[in-house]
Formats: C-alpha cells, structure tokens, sequence
C-alpha cells in the first residue's frame, strides 16, 4: 500500500498543478516557486512530516519535497550554528540533490544533442 499512497499523492501535486497550467494565466515557473514555499510551509507549521510518513516518496520526490528538505536544513542548521545556519542549511541540505541533478542534466545533454523544430 505504500507505494499506492506515493502513486496518489505523488500524482495528486502532479494533477493540481497541471490544472493551474491549463486553467490559469500562472507560469510554470510560478507554480514552481509555489510548490517550494509550500514544502517550506508544510514543514513550518509541522505537516510535511507526518505527510512524508503517509505518502512517502509521493511528497519527496516532487519540488515539495526539495522546500522541505530546505526549510529541515534551514532548522538544524540554526540549532547547530546559531543564526549563520540560517543562511548555510538549506544550501547544505540539498547540495547532492543539486549536484545530481547537474550531473545528470550535463551528461544527457552531452549524450543526447538536440535538434532545432
């Protein structure tokens, strides 16, 4: 069943924002930042956690997951480090996330050339 629930509410970001896409004038990038701050915001007021432990990698994966994982950072990096954390736990947090995805990115895009329509 758990793989059911991350299908689900994996799907279920997926589906909302794919709404806002068709049904408004908000950008991609815009729904972007929105799922971000709304990972950040779940994890403020304390339900990202219990969602992650429900749907798994259904919040996780999705750009929720990567605002989650900032504000996380974010918090023990200012329990560790005072006020500087602040500034230095989500880039900590989420630097191999970032860093494979640039890995990954540069070696399709070397790998496979694109082509001009």
């Amino acid at each position: 069943m758990e793989f059911v629930w991350a299908f689900v509410v994996g799907g279920l970001f997926c589906v909302v924002a794919q709404i806002l896409v068709d049904k408004t004038k908000i950008t991609p990038a815009r729904i972007l930042v929105i799922y971000v701050v709304g990972g950040v915001v779940l994890f403020a007021v304390g339900l990202y956690e219990p969602i992650s432990r429900f749907a798994g990698s259904g919040i996780g994966v999705p750009i929720v997951g990567y605002g989650g994982l900032l504000a996380e950072g974010v918090k023990t990096a200012v329990d560790e480090h005072g006020l500087i954390g602040a500034l230095t736990g989500g880039m900590t947090a989420t630097a191999a996330g970032v860093t494979a995805a640039l890995l990954f990115g540069s070696v399709a895009a070397v790998v496979f050339r694109s082509k001009q329509k």
